[in-house]
């Protein structure tokens, strides 16, 4: 396919994780409403975004075996329709039970949805644009942090966090419609099996580059995972005041997502992620030292959001690159290792934030981001060569 052709497709699937990343990270914004519905403290809340993102990291891997001979477009309407399926079980749920229960179907519908999105944005561009396609389908999700959760947030306050839920239900259908109509059939390649996920991590650096991936969620969702919560108490935010922070986050976010890939292509992947990393260890020693007033806590947050999507696609794009014949495993991995770390984070936030403060949480989620850099270091250290081979001897490493 043609690279302008393929352009509605990429924004087609830039839309559907639009809907995944509204659907997972709503609640985010919606913390005060749905507490205050169901008569559970808001910090509890944050294990919405646990239960959703342990189901997709455990789903991940076992739908791309399961699913892996449907053509491609099967496959995200199928993830398409379960998440419209539990968006709307969650927006009818009489109790928070009810609630978690929604976001299990919810979560299996985004972990179906999710790899095979980006897998597919990868496979219909030449191989010189896989990084662009990539940030451009997982732009949907940073558009997500720019549009869905800060105006869930205000339309929780403005509509109730029901009607809300039910809107961002609309939003998946629509996706799906869209999604149906413009994606022409994309053909799976060659079927995943267990084997071939073992090979996958067998790879030189592949399990490096998953941990880093969890890592850095981790550390990040520690705080992001408890955003509302986490403001309230550490910089005084008001419900008007998280809107308005998370809708900067989401803004210079789409900043470093649109930069990601022209750093990328300057400096390679290995230090695109070295500075994204650097980046966000300043981000959190601020967060831990700022005076705790709101403009800081505005300020800190803008400046995290652009090195957190700096960090995302170079990193899938890194994976594809190592092994591209088995993209689609690698990816779901990556996947898995990045909703295994946003529930990760959002438990220890959900149950460390009343405990901890607001001071100590980010100085805790510097703990995983310092296992990253030395996870990442070690996944770039260069192959060794064969003194017998002079052609590899001049090659220089991947990363």
């Amino acid at each position: 396919m043609r690279p302008r052709s393929s352009t509605p497709a990429l924004l087609t699937l830039a839309l559907g994780y639009f809907a995944l990343g509204t659907a997972s990270l709503a609640v985010v914004g919606l913390s005060g409403p749905i507490a205050a519905d169901l008569k559970v403290p808001a910090a509890t809340v944050g294990t919405l975004v646990t239960v959703f993102a342990l189901v997709f990291a455990l789903a991940a891997p076992v739908a791309a075996i399961a699913l892996g001979r449907l053509d491609r477009r099967t496959v995200l309407l199928v993830g398409l329709a379960l998440m419209t399926l539990g968006g709307a079980a969650g927006a009818m749920a009489p109790d928070f039970t009810a609630l978690a229960a929604a976001r299990v179907a919810a979560g299996l519908g985004a972990a179906i949805f999710g790899p095979a999105a980006s897998a597919t944005g990868s496979m219909i561009v030449p191989a010189e644009q896989r990084p662009r396609a990539l940030a451009v389908v997982f732009g949907g999700m940073t558009a997500a942090t720019v549009l869905g959760v800060p105006l869930a947030s205000a339309a929780g306050t403005a509509i109730g966090w029901r009607a809300t839920m039910a809107a961002v239900v609309a939003l998946t259908l629509v996706a799906g419609a869209l999604l149906a109509v413009l994606l022409p059939p994309v053909a799976p390649g060659p079927a995943p099996t267990s084997r071939a996920f073992a090979a996958a991590l067998r790879t030189r650096g592949a399990t490096l580059m998953i941990a880093t991936t969890l890592l850095v969620l981790t550390a990040q969702f520690t705080v992001y995972g408890v955003a509302g919560a986490y403001l309230a108490a550490r910089f005084g935010a008001g419900p008007g005041l998280v809107s308005l922070t998370l809708l900067v986050f989401g803004a210079l976010g789409m900043v470093g997502n649109a930069a990601g890939s022209r750093v990328y292509a300057r400096l390679g992947g290995g230090r695109t992620i070295a500075v994204a990393l650097a980046g966000l260890t300043l981000a959190f020693l601020a967060l831990a030292g700022a005076p705790a007033v709101p403009a800081a806590g505005v300020a800190v947050f803008a400046f995290w959001a652009v090195f957190n999507t700096l960090f995302m696609a170079p990193q899938q794009a890194r994976l594809v690159e190592l092994l591209p014949e088995q993209r689609g495993v690698l990816l779901a991995l990556n996947a898995s290792a990045l909703y295994s770390g946003m529930s990760l984070g959002s438990l220890l936030g959900a149950n460390l934030l009343p405990a901890l403060g607001g001071h100590w949480l980010p100085a805790l989620a510097l703990l995983p981001l310092a296992a990253a850099v030395t996870a990442h270091a070690a996944s770039t250290r260069p192959r060794p060569t064969r003194p017998a081979t002079p052609v590899s001897a001049s090659t220089p490493a991947h990363c």
